[in-house]
């Protein structure tokens, strides 16, 4: 009984802080969004290059500054699994917004985070989103699929 109740804990943990971490994201607050993440983390992003080492406020920032008000989101088919230290959670992604340029944004991306519990508090260690590419080799991203 001890095991599920702290199982119970630890992910009413991450959830909290996952639900935290979009609302900064959601705001464009780079400096706050990145304190839910480790310092020596991997993002495997949906814009190039095909891997980010460690945090890039300024980077992250000047992406924000790309938006047009808050960027909104939504989540469907969202699965978390939790160890003693070590978590992974996965899940659809929505983005929407408009950007600065006018254009409007409604994406659904597929997202994996890695979670490590360092110091008592869960963090994101590890990033991976993506978007399904047509097959009939055109190499051409699939952007209008919708869950």
């Amino acid at each position: 009984m001890k095991d599920e109740a702290n199982a119970k804990i630890e992910e009413e943990a991450i959830i909290a802080m996952l639900m935290m971490r979009a609302k900064a994201l959601g705001e464009k607050n780079a400096k706050d969004a990145l304190s839910y993440e480790t310092e020596d983390e991997i993002e495997f992003s949906l814009a190039p290059p095909l891997v980010y080492y460690g945090q890039d406020e300024a980077g992250l920032q000047a992406w924000f500054d790309t938006w047009e008000g808050p960027i909104g989101g939504d989540v469907r088919d969202a699965r978390l699994t939790v160890g003693e230290d070590v978590a992974f959670w996965s899940g659809l992604t929505r983005m929407t917004g408009t950007k600065t340029d006018g254009t409007a944004v409604d994406l659904w991306f597929r997202q994996t985070l890695g979670l490590v519990k360092r110091d008592g508090r869960w963090l994101v260690a590890h990033q991976h989103a993506s978007v399904p590419f047509a097959m009939d080799g055109s190499g051409r991203a699939l952007l209008d699929l919708k869950p």
